[in-house]
């Protein structure tokens, strides 16, 4: 076993790149790379690669995951017996591929060289009671445009076999449990596992694995934005462009996160997100309802086309 840092990227594959290039610009993604059927994009951190898309027939190709250091790379590879191979995308490094018991495709990648951060706007001071009133004699602007995504958050699939897919993850990449799902007592559906940092905090959630009715197949992939003006500004701008709003804008039980879901030309669902719960591997799992899955503190119910 081996304990993964994070969610590294995403990957699809779409007939037109250069209209998923438009989108994923208009949702707040940066072009990295383009080549012969392949597109790459970036957030305004330090990563590589958030997004990779490859020319072909619309779905869900991969989920990538960023192991700490090459060598924990090398005995997940003797472990499964899978080659270590140099990993073709902005940034280089080594990856290992498995595929897991749904037929996901997963990449663990390590040893990828980090970009310089993109600058972000100046944000000036919220004004409010909780908050203090900081700013003074000064008018707070916010420049319109597409959000500015910092990192790739988390990703839910959905599984056949829950606990065999948790156990799957768990051996190998040292995932623990948030929150797990009942359906009813006893009767557990999925789980919020996010990675084991030791005292080093970690998202409420890297990875959610749902028991879906139907089947296997992708769910759903998230991006931290800069703040809640820049998750709003990115609203504006989706949907002045005519995209596909699916879910938003409200705020999680199940991770508390301030959440905006939108559908990419071909029907995926990738997720802005800001502020979110982050904790330490000393503290412990929780059982949740689905009413707490579904539910929200704020904003619109769920969709029936979510998931």
């Amino acid at each position: 076993m081996i304990r993964i840092e994070d969610v590294a990227f995403v990957r699809f594959r779409a007939p037109d790149l250069a209209q998923m290039q438009t989108f994923l610009e208009e949702f707040g993604l940066v072009l990295a790379k383009i080549e012969a059927g392949r597109l790459f994009m970036r957030g305004a951190g330090t990563s590589p690669v958030l997004h990779i898309t490859e020319q072909g027939e619309p779905g869900f190709a991969a989920l990538g995951l960023r192991a700490a250091c090459l060598s924990d790379l090398e005995a997940l590879a003797k472990a499964e017996g899978l080659p270590v191979q140099p990993f073709d995308a902005p940034g280089g490094g080594s990856v290992v591929v498995l595929t897991d018991p749904n037929g996901h495709r997963i990449e663990v990648v390590a040893g990828q060289t980090p970009v310089d951060p993109l600058p972000l706007p100046a944000r000036t001071a919220w004004n409010g009671e909780i908050t203090g009133r900081t700013r003074t004699r000064q008018a707070k602007r916010v420049a319109a445009g597409p959000s500015h995504i910092i990192r790739f958050g988390h990703c839910v699939l959905n599984v056949a076999d829950f606990r065999a897919s948790e156990a799957w993850y768990k051996a190998r990449f040292g995932f623990i449990t948030s929150d797990e799902i009942e359906f009813m007592p006893g009767m557990p559906i999925g789980a919020f596992l996010r990675c084991d940092r030791g005292a080093t905090p970690s998202d409420h959630h890297t990875l959610f694995l749902l028991q879906a009715p139907s089947g296997p197949g992708f769910n759903h992939a998230a991006f931290e934005v800069a703040d809640l003006d820049d998750l709003m500004l990115g609203h504006q701008t989706l949907k002045d462009a005519g995209r596909h709003a699916e879910w938003g804008v409200g705020r999680h039980i199940l991770g508390s996160q301030v959440f905006d879901y939108w559908r990419d030309p071909w029907g995926h669902t990738l997720e802005h997100w800001t502020d979110g719960d982050l904790f330490t591997a000393d503290d412990a799992p929780n059982t949740a309802t689905l009413a707490d899955l579904l539910g929200v503190q704020w904003g619109p119910p769920p969709p029936p086309t979510l998931g």
